[in-house]
């Protein structure tokens, strides 16, 4: 199952539901639908002719080979970065290029954080060097750095009761993965956590605790959170025919973290909801709806340009028909997750017919996406796309992909190297930037 089938996922969606405009409406509309929407399978030799075109035409890997000169040329993307803006830049003008309309920027102000150096060394039980990765938007140690012994523990809950133990020392979570919507908590939560109980510092890792021995850490830090900078939300449509002010949404997440190429988080999801509208434009298709793609800034230091973008287009929201959002990364694609009321939800399970060629039929009547929960908060139908990761020819699970983003292993080889058993994506794209950049 290729990269351009994840496309198909989306572009399949797209399509139809800018096909048939009325349906998806916000929650709270209570009337009847439409007749057009028992005809939704009357599609199916359009669906067709996408998915000809994605895994069989022109546009065959292309949309692989977008995102590899993408992340090769640009790389990693953090909040308030000069790369960041270099990928603004590359995308408004191959989005131009492109022949999508109404390519502009939307103003944002976003924040600017700067790893600087950082180093960790054990002094107890005896003296080496450690490999620490600081987590974004950390804040900085004192020039010398700090000095504490270490407590480890395996859970808040143990953190609590262990309160007095922790005080002036570096506390160290070994958390155990559940799953990443709990586990993530650590990351996210952890350091105020720790402060709250008098610690000087947070660690995820886990060493030697067990042994009883007495275990002293020297950390040096140079992050620092500067003042917010001016961004920008980068924004393409195709214009609507008969219902142009009525929107449907796809987006993704520009901005990475500073390490490795922000190749999974989310350069993934920027390449398919970009080849999404390539694609319908390619074919000469004109939906009733405008469909419009924003690629959003700052999602990483707390989905800040999708926050701007709501309100800065909230008064408008009954134009909004569906919103969707790529960043669960974009390996095989298995369906959707999708917040909806039940006549909207009746549509999707028939949208999901059309994409039985690739076997994507999966409908979760649940979800959430950084970037997209205010507008379903704001009872507007909302989905992301979930995919299998877990890759049972590889025997990945899900912890896995934890050890690999928003670290110096999101190169788009090392996505390559996890799909490829699974795709026909061919690897080692090394070809020359596309005319995009200037």
């Amino acid at each position: 199952m290729t990269r351009n089938e994840q496309n198909l996922l989306f572009l399949t969606l797209v399509l139809i539901c800018s096909l048939l405009r009325c349906h998806c409406k916000p929650l709270t509309y209570e009337g009847k639908l439409p007749e057009k929407i028992s005809q939704i399978l009357n599609y199916a030799d359009i669906a067709q002719k996408i998915i000809i075109l994605a895994l069989y035409e022109k546009a065959q890997n292309r949309s692989y080979e977008r995102f590899a000169a993408f992340t090769d040329t640009v790389g990693n993307r953090v909040s308030g970065s000069k790369n960041l803006d270099l990928a603004i830049k590359y995308i408004y003008n191959a989005s131009k290029l492109d022949g999508l309309e109404n390519v502009y920027l939307e103003l944002v102000k976003i924040p600017q954080w700067v790893r600087g150096e950082e180093s960790a060394v054990m002094v107890l039980p005896c003296n080496h060097s450690l490999s620490i990765l600081g987590l974004g938007s950390s804040v900085g140690t004192p020039k010398k750095g700090i000095e504490a012994e270490l407590s480890v523990v395996e859970s808040f809950e143990e953190l609590k009761r262990r309160a007095n133990e922790a005080k002036g020392r570096i506390v160290v979570y070994n958390q155990p993965f559940v799953s990443y919507e709990e586990t993530v908590a650590y990351r996210t939560t952890g350091a105020s956590k720790a402060a709250k109980v008098g610690a000087v510092a947070s660690l995820i890792m886990a060493r030697m605790a067990h042994r009883g021995t007495r275990n002293v850490v020297q950390l040096t830090m140079g992050a620092q959170n500067l003042a917010d900078v001016d961004s920008f939300n980068t924004v393409a449509e195709i214009t609507g025919t008969e219902h142009p002010k009525q929107v449907v949404l796809l987006s993704g997440h520009l901005d990475s973290w500073d390490v490795g190429q922000g190749a999974m988080d989310d350069g993934g999801g920027v390449a398919i909801s970009w080849e999404a509208m390539s694609l319908i434009k390619g074919l000469g298709l004109r939906p009733k709806s405008t469909l419009r793609t924003v690629l959003w800034s700052a999602e990483e230091t707390g989905g800040m340009g999708a926050a701007q973008y709501y309100q800065q287009h909230k008064a408008n929201i009954s134009n909004f028909d569906l919103v969707m959002e790529s960043d669960l990364c974009t390996f095989a694609p298995v369906g959707l997750q999708f917040i909806g009321n039940d006549k909207v939800s009746a549509v999707m399970r028939d949208v999901m017919k059309l994409l039985t060629p690739i076997n994507v039929t999966s409908l979760e009547e649940h979800g959430e996406g950084t970037d997209i929960n205010m507008w379903m908060e704001a009872r507007v139908p909302g989905h992301c796309g979930f995919n299998s990761f877990e890759c049972q020819l590889l025997g990945f699970s899900e912890p896995c992909l934890c050890l690999i983003f928003h670290t110096d292993s999101t190169f788009n080889c090392s996505f390559v190297c996890a799909v490829k058993p699974l795709c026909l994506i061919h690897s080692g794209f090394h070809g020359p930037a596309p005319p995009a950049i200037s």
